[in-house]
């Protein structure tokens, strides 16, 4: 591979193989330096952005969270991540397709564009990685998922359930797997959430590894059963920074205490390389109550592991169909 080099690697890379040679410090900010296009042929993930933070209960400015996530990203686009040993994009096709739009003024066509948008990208057969945004964007995003693979496992990085009752349907960041689950969209016998620390009434059927379990238990333990829960089913990761505790991630919008470390999040999803993922977001930065870009830096990384563990599964040729035991870090 010949090494990139140069400013703005977002509009001028003439290929979309390796990470390249560009300054962590200035250029075009794309998602890990990838180069901005619309045009899906022949793309493995398109990366995209949900800036929208009108159903958060708390903090806003999760808005902002996609710029964020870019901007940290730059400073993990300089070579092989730490622990995998190898570059992904040396194995994936990866552009970053920019911002989904909708109009803020007519809250009511929010959800039908977000899906829309999803659906340009899923029906195009790329893998979606989409940044948010609050955690309401996984609703319409589960639909144009649902569309193409059918019902889901869920796997959900959380400090709150988010399956809360509602009346209709509001524009809220607390309830949008209630309504999955009422829709079909996720199984939720085969759905796991993973540092819980709010507390539900009701389970609604999910497997439940709140963060005292995961605590007390460790990163191996969870792992295995979210392997087992999940199974071969087609699954969605959906990563809320608030998962983490607020020392590690202080820049969202409803900080929990108690929660998991990045380090300790990241061994988890590091034991996740055997589920067959077919899409993830990664929501809830707010970068005005952030610190020194500390949430956006664990944002940008827990995707680049998700984008890890998307370039081992297709370097073995197994798309998303179940893989064999991959319970070591190596290319």
């Amino acid at each position: 591979m010949v090494k990139k080099t140069g400013s703005d690697q977002a509009f001028t890379a003439a290929s979309l193989d390796g990470m390249g040679g560009e300054p962590t410090y200035g250029g075009a900010l794309s998602f890990l330096r990838r180069r901005y296009s619309r045009d899906f042929a022949g793309v493995d993930v398109v990366v995209s952005g949900v800036p929208l933070d009108l159903a958060t209960t708390n903090r806003p400015g999760a808005r902002f969270g996609p710029q964020a996530i870019r901007r940290a990203s730059a400073m993990l686009s300089w070579g092989k991540p730490w622990p995998w040993g190898f570059d992904p994009f040396e194995r994936l096709a990866v552009v970053d397709a920019g911002d989904c739009w909708f109009d803020f003024g007519r809250p009511e066509t929010i959800a039908a564009a977000i899906e829309r948008h999803a659906r340009d990208i899923v029906d195009a057969g790329a893998t979606m990685l989409t940044l948010g945004g609050d955690h309401f964007i996984s609703e319409p995003l589960l639909r144009a998922h649902h569309a193409r693979y059918g019902p889901l496992a869920l796997v959900q990085f959380d400090a709150h359930s988010d399956t809360w009752a509602d009346e209709g349907r509001r524009l809220d960041h607390g309830t949008q797997f209630r309504h999955a689950i009422e829709d079909g969209l996720i199984d939720p016998r085969h759905s796991v959430q993973v540092g819980i620390r709010t507390f539900n009434d009701a389970d609604h059927g999910i497997t439940v590894l709140d963060a005292a379990w995961v605590e007390a238990e460790g990163a191996a333990a969870v792992a295995r059963e979210v392997r087992r829960v999940v199974g071969d089913r087609p699954a969605y990761l959906s990563f809320d920074v608030d998962c983490l505790d607020p020392g590690f991630a202080p820049g969202t919008g409803t900080p929990v205490a108690g929660g998991l470390s990045t380090a300790a999040a990241r061994a988890i999803l590091r034991g996740l390389a055997e589920v067959p993922f077919v899409g993830m977001d990664v929501v809830e930065v707010s970068p005005p109550y952030d610190v020194a870009d500390v949430t956006a830096l664990a944002a940008a990384t827990i995707a680049l592991d998700w984008l890890c563990i998307v370039a081992r599964q297709r370097r073995r040729g197994i798309g998303h169909a179940r893989i064999p035991s991959l319970t070591s870090v190596d290319p």
